[in-house]
């Protein structure tokens, strides 16, 4: 489903922020991707669907050229869900209509067809009490579920997502992992950004672990988290699982 090839980013003339990255997704995997701070794991997955330019290397999605120059972006953003930190919800436009925005602008859906959509993801994610709420109406934890609801409202081959959980408070997290949690189990294909390990062992199929641009370690979760290869995945680990 998705093909990252000998990938290099740069910002500006000095900084290197994607060294020589490789790896894949096939249908169906979910792939947590995890690392220190800065590690470039948010810039490899906002690669994917060309929210950042990379300067060498190929990335190929459903059998697309993410940096063919003749590609539609906006075509291919539409078909790969992207949920990020920050909910980047619409403040000024109710829940039900920053659901049906796009499905109705990109995908020509008519509004009754869009609404049925958005009602039924709401439904899905536990916040059809709130469709005719803004989104400063709802907790930290209710927006990231309209966040992935309206991902899911293009109907996306695959999912991104960027450190979903890290602006929510502690009682909030679960309640968006959950559906993360079903979406796995439902055969999304996921690429995850994230430190929750918790998550990570339950539901991923692998992991890489990034540091300093680079892929250090892409192995199956099991040898990941049983014996990592690499003293800085070790070290990593035994500082995020010690709490």
């Amino acid at each position: 489903m998705i093909e990252i090839s000998h990938v290099d980013k740069w910002y500006g003339p000095s900084f290197q922020a994607l060294r020589d990255c490789t790896t894949s997704v096939s249908k169906g995997e979910v792939v947590v991707v995890c690392g220190p701070s800065g590690s470039g794991k948010s810039t490899l997955i906002k690669c994917v669907n060309a929210l950042e330019p990379f300067q060498s290397g190929e990335i190929v999605v459903d059998g697309i050229r993410v940096n063919d120059p003749k590609t539609d972006l906006p075509k291919l953003r539409a078909r790969v869900g992207m949920v990020f930190q920050h909910f980047e919800l619409f403040p000024h436009l109710k829940i039900i209509e920053n659901l049906c925005l796009a499905q109705q602008k990109v995908l020509g859906r008519s509004r009754e067809e869009a609404m049925a959509k958005s009602s039924g993801l709401l439904d899905r994610v536990g916040l059809n009490d709130h469709a005719r709420k803004y989104p400063a109406e709802l907790s930290g934890g209710q927006q990231q579920r309209v966040a992935i609801a309206r991902a899911l409202a293009m109907d996306p081959i695959a999912m991104l997502f960027d450190e979903p959980t890290s602006a929510l408070d502690p009682e909030m997290i679960s309640e968006v992992l959950d559906v993360m949690v079903d979406l796995a189990r439902e055969g999304m294909t996921m690429m995850v950004v994230t430190h929750e390990m918790g998550f990570a062992s339950k539901v991923a199929h692998r992991v890489i672990f990034m540091d300093k641009g680079e892929i250090v370690e892409d192995a199956l979760k099991e040898d990941f988290f049983g014996s990592p290869r690499s003293d800085r995945a070790q070290k990593f680990l035994s500082k995020i699982l010690s709490h």
